[in-house]
């Protein structure tokens, strides 16, 4: 792995996964936020596993999230993800990026704020379009303005990924670098929390 390659960051991993045990970290956010790309460069330098929760229900369905769409529509689409998801946090820890309507469920929320660290990867719209436009397999955007979709979106679901225990912003950076200030957010985020717990045991 070459220096460039590498999420370089002054974090003691070990202390941080000990701090996380067996729960896992979890991306949300909008199609093209970077959670998949970044999402493995923080597996790889936590030494977890990455799982992709929309390659988990192509796998378990055989058919392509498009496919499902068209089959099937979005509510059972979403009712499927939220089973698949539910499922993958049983196996912590590890790092699972989730497509960008999944937060939006509530029961898929709870289970997550269960067994997770959820982690909003947060992206302007310019930068998002950007590389949207790059892919064909976004159901939601098969439309004549893929741009006022997006904006839609984002205005629908900002507030609710804003519940997340923590918002990263990324941005036209190399994924090392945004990979590498979630590990130190996710690192002062633990250590809060575990400064807090032992005072409430006190009390």
């Amino acid at each position: 792995m070459n220096a460039q390659s590498a999420v370089e960051t002054d974090v003691d991993q070990a202390a941080l996964l000990e701090k996380l045990g067996q729960r896992s970290i979890v991306l949300v956010g909008l199609m093209g936020a970077g959670k998949t790309a970044i999402g493995r460069k923080i597996a790889t330098a936590l030494g977890l596993a990455f799982i992709d929760s929309d390659q988990e229900i192509e796998d378990v369905s055989r058919m392509s999230i498009p496919e499902l769409f068209e089959l099937y529509g979005e509510p059972e689409f979403r009712a499927l993800e939220q089973r698949v998801i539910a499922r993958v946090l049983e196996g912590g820890p590890q790092i699972l990026s989730t497509g960008g309507g999944a937060y939006m469920n509530a029961h898929t929320r709870e289970a997550i704020a269960s067994n997770a660290v959820s982690v909003w990867l947060k992206a302007d719209l310019d930068l998002l379009m950007e590389r949207v436009s790059k892919k064909q397999n976004r159901p939601l955007l098969k439309n004549d303005n893929p741009r006022a979709v997006l904006e839609r979106l984002m205005n629908e679901r900002y507030p609710v990924y804003a519940l997340a225990d923590l918002t990263v912003v990324t941005r036209d950076e190399r994924k090392e670098v945004i990979a590498a200030e979630v590990i130190e957010a996710l690192d002062r985020h633990l250590s809060l929390a575990n400064e807090v717990e032992p005072n409430e045991m006190k009390r």
